[in-house]
């Protein structure tokens, strides 16, 4: 909205100095200040109404008994995430972008599946929430709309089925008919990918993070023509919109880091969860590095991979034997490190080390060719 207005003061009556407000970078700037400084009046607005209400996390049996003591602690908390992060959005970005309005729709549609999954499981006391295969069914149909959008936009004509391929210049690989299911099954599994990540104080928050701020310094490259072209990548007109939510999402996550360190004092919920996750998948999808993804979200990825492993392995050992064996002494592997000893704090940042080193190889990968 802002833009559209700078936009129609430059070309009537621009004071000197207003034309920055044209420059993607200082936009992009604009958004993460003001998205920070959101979740520090949004913030505690939401936890003393959470509180108020009792909105606060369940006993989890199926957890470490030392996570019992967090029982009670405030969720749902991602709305501060989301609020914080899309109002920026709003008032910084390109709204007539198409790639902005994907990923705003992804984001706002994912947070309300979310929002209904805590609100039955948090308020209506319904132990799993929202039944497993409707929360599925949300998830896909999202990702279903994004897939056919890409397929069949104008904008998308001649990029619409093709992808980069890491450590290969000027090679692009085509899902042809398979790309709508492919982009399906990326937007569900990362966004499931970092609800089973959300596990410690912080470890998601800080770990979308920074996969979003890197995944934004990937849409400024692709939607420029000089820095593409520099660094080998498709050059994506319009794609550099894209940077305006990086910069305000990972802020917002920023932000919240406030609250959700540890001890945190409000968690994220599925409300966060899975909007965070779906956001980093269908960033992937939009500046074609879906394939980089398991890299620069490795920490997703194998925190999936543990349960995956964990589960299929204790029915093979159970049908084999007789008695369930297992590989990790609990799953998701951020709490297979706790059983083993490893504070909480230390585990998170042993984490964000990780995350960081991964965002930089992911970079590195635009070189190493």
């Amino acid at each position: 909205m802002l833009y559209w207005l700078a936009e129609i003061i430059n070309v009537k009556y621009a004071p000197p100095g207003f034309d920055a407000f044209r420059f993607l970078t200082f936009r992009a700037a604009l958004a993460a200040i003001t998205a920070i400084l959101l979740t520090f009046v949004i913030g505690p607005k939401i936890l003393k109404l959470l509180k108020k209400n009792q909105i606060g996390e369940a006993k989890k049996e199926d957890g470490p008994k030392f996570h019992w003591s967090k029982a009670g602690t405030p969720t749902m908390g991602g709305a501060i995430i989301l609020l914080s992060g899309v109002l920026p959005v709003l008032l910084w970005g390109d709204l007539s972008n198409i790639y902005v309005q994907l990923i705003l729709f992804v984001t706002i549609s994912l947070g309300l599946v979310g929002f209904l999954d805590d609100y039955l499981k948090v308020v209506k006391k319904y132990k799993d929430g929202l039944v497993a295969k409707y929360k599925m069914l949300g998830q896909l149909t999202v990702g279903l709309i994004v897939g056919m959008i890409i397929y069949f936009h104008p904008q998308f004509a001649d990029i619409k089925t093709i992808t980069t391929i890491p450590f290969l210049k000027n090679y692009q690989f085509d899902f042809s008919y398979l790309y709508i299911p492919m982009v399906v099954f990326i937007i569900a599994g990362t966004s499931n990918a970092v609800n089973l990540t959300d596990g410690l104080d912080g470890l998601a928050t800080g770990t979308v993070g920074i996969v979003i701020a890197t995944l934004g310094i990937i849409a400024y490259m692709s939607g420029n023509i000089i820095s593409s072209n520099y660094i080998g990548i498709l050059y994506l007109p319009g794609n550099g919109e894209l940077a305006i939510y990086c910069t305000a999402l990972a802020g917002a996550a920023l932000g919240f880091l406030w609250y959700n360190s540890y001890p945190a004092q409000v968690f994220m919920g599925d409300t966060g969860s899975l909007a965070l996750g779906g956001a980093i998948a269908t960033l992937s999808i939009l500046v074609k590095k879906e394939l980089l993804l398991p890299i620069l979200g490795g920490i997703f990825f194998a925190e999936t991979i543990s349960v995956i492993l964990q589960r299929y392995y204790f029915k093979y050992t159970k049908r084999k034997y007789g008695e369930g064996r297992r590989i990790f002494k609990m799953a998701p592997l951020h709490h297979h490190f706790e059983m083993k000893g490893i504070p909480e704090p230390k585990i998170v940042t042993r984490f964000y080390l990780i995350a960081i080193l991964l965002a930089i190889l992911t970079l590195a990968t635009f070189k190493i060719r």
